[in-house]
């Protein structure tokens, strides 16, 4: 791992730390062009290119008939997978609702001297929800992407993933998922997007991907709505001499291994703790079976950055904004109110970044890439879209009727103060 010293007062200013939070854009300009061509291709040829462009990068023949999995499929694999991990599913799939059940929002109205305003609060009735299925299968977002979707009353759950297991499908038949295609990549976000005689398009969609997935849903923001646009994986370890290095290395290691774009970041104070933890990568990494995707990620993008102290290890990691920020020092919850940018926060040596990706509850799609300084984690209010209400009455027009007036006519906009003026009775 890189080692960097901050202790100076131009850290700010560090290019390494713009080399990591701008990794993300380091394939846009070579990948843009490509993601361009895929959905256009879909636009125009739908299913006939949908099944091209499976065959082409997923290596997967399929007609019409079968780029959806029946769903009895999905419970039949429900059925069949091991007690264990059925179980484990339906922990998460309980956990994760009741954390998302208290994100609901509600309707209101209030009234004022005959005038009564409000919001009408509904859920999106088609959604889609794109789950990876290329490096490794992730039942965990299945359950991620559709239990809080469920929560908010979606009507209709569409799930993409390509080559989809047998955990993928149990997961999708535990948290409500109505329809699955076995298509990924940007075509399948393309396919959503317009749809297809196949696919249906949907409403929004969400769920993270590769970087065809990431620019197909930035370039289709506005056809349809988006979650966010979700780059490769990060974690920021915060960490002090009272918390083991294998601990440490171990944390990094964990989304290392999920893409040669990861970004494994310590922050330490101690430089015994840097050269403790960077040893301890080096072990590990023996042991790992996606050791030559997490040594990739290592070499090119892991970093730790030595610090005066654990407040200035406050500031940096606020800079960088990453998408998980564990803080594994001896009095964790006493940095807390020292972090502004994060998209999950982990307090304490035992809560490994690990537990909140399966089984804690809050949500593991998160924002990436600095992002965290204006996304949140995917939530119930992703799925949730709102109406204003407006009512007047004879005695609310009176009241405020003249001050549109005025406002209007300031604003040389003649109309606007014609139909005020020509509902009064003078």
């Amino acid at each position: 791992m890189k080692v960097v010293d901050l202790r100076k007062r131009s850290w700010k200013f560090d290019e390494r730390i713009e080399y990591l939070t701008r990794r993300g854009e380091i394939l846009t300009d070579e990948y843009e062009s490509v993601v361009k061509e895929i959905i256009r291709n879909v636009k125009e040829r739908g299913d006939e290119a949908l099944i091209e462009y499976t065959k082409k990068f997923d290596k997967l023949s399929l007609t019409p008939e079968t780029l959806e999995i029946p769903f009895e499929k999905l419970e039949e694999a429900y059925e069949e997978i091991e007690a264990n991990v059925r179980e484990a599913l339906e922990v998460a799939e309980e956990r994760i609702r009741n954390f998302h059940e208290k994100q609901l929002e509600n309707s209101f109205f209030k009234e004022e001297k005959g005038i009564i305003l409000g919001q009408k609060v509904l859920p999106l009735e088609r959604v889609g929800i794109y789950v990876p299925g290329g490096k490794a299968a992730y039942p965990s977002t299945v359950l991620m992407n559709a239990v809080p979707a469920k929560v908010a009353g979606v009507e209709e759950i569409i799930m993409v993933s390509p080559k989809p297991n047998k955990y993928t499908l149990a997961a999708a038949y535990l948290a409500g998922v109505d329809r699955v295609f076995q298509v990924g990549g940007a075509q399948a976000v393309a396919a959503l997007a317009y749809g297809t005689d196949t696919v249906p398009k949907v409403d929004k969609i969400v769920g993270p991907g590769n970087i065809y997935v990431a620019l197909a849903k930035k370039l289709l923001f506005g056809v349809v709505d988006i979650d966010m646009i979700a780059g490769p994986s990060e974690v920021l370890v915060i960490a002090d001499e009272s918390v083991d290095p294998d601990w440490v290395a171990a944390d990094l290691l964990s989304q290392a291994e999920h893409d040669e774009l990861a970004a494994p970041i310590l922050i330490t104070p101690s430089e015994k703790v840097a050269d403790l933890v960077s040893k301890s990568v080096k072990k590990l990494l023996e042991k790992l079976d996606r050791k030559e995707i997490a040594e990739k990620s290592v070499e090119r993008f892991g970093t730790i950055f030595i610090v005066e102290d654990l407040h200035h290890a406050c500031e940096v990691a606020n800079l960088i904004a990453p998408e998980h920020l564990e803080i594994m020092t001896e009095e964790p919850m006493a940095l807390l109110p020292f972090i502004k940018h994060a998209g999950a926060i982990f307090l304490g040596k035992y809560t490994t970044e690990p537990l909140g990706d399966y089984i804690l509850g809050p949500n593991h799609t998160l924002p990436t890439g600095g992002t965290a300084r204006f996304f949140s984690p995917l939530g119930v209010y992703d799925f949730l879209k709102k109406s204003s209400v407006l009512y007047v009455s004879e005695e609310g027009f009176r009241w405020v009727s003249h001050l549109a007036e005025y406002l209007a006519e300031a604003e040389g906009l003649d109309a606007h103060a014609l139909a005020v003026r020509i509902r009064r009775k003078e």
